[in-house]
């Protein structure tokens, strides 16, 4: 049996969470006030996912660059093969927020989707 501390981010409390594992298999979690607490300590030690935030280029716009996100987590180690993805992409202004920038990111399943307004120059 090996015990694992976190920090829940589950909500705003920041509780400190005691995990008890048998091999790769959560078999209790402790120091949780409320429910996500338990579903966030079995998520992370057994598939740890996030959202990815960044940016894309763009031509013909009024900025640079149009902020972006997953529109879902995605697996922690698709992580870098998504950065990757987003540095090699270029869109044409105009862009609007929610617009789907790259479907399917690293294999994942998830699109990048824009979370601002580029209107064009």
């Amino acid at each position: 049996m090996k015990t694992v501390n976190l920090t829940c981010i589950g909500c705003p409390l920041g509780c400190q969470l005691s995990v008890e594992m048998d091999g790769k298999e959560v078999v209790s979690v402790s120091g949780n006030t409320c429910k996500n607490g338990d579903k966030y300590a079995r998520k992370e030690l057994t598939n740890p996912t996030r959202i990815v935030t960044s940016t894309v280029r763009v031509t013909g716009g009024t900025l640079a660059a149009v902020s972006v996100k997953t529109a879902s987590d995605i697996p922690k180690d698709k992580i870098f093969p998504c950065m990757k993805a987003l540095k090699e992409i270029e869109v044409s202004a105009p862009v609007t927020i929610g617009q789907v920038i790259l479907s399917d990111v690293a294999g994942t399943g998830v699109s990048i989707v824009a979370t601002k307004n580029i209107p064009q120059k």
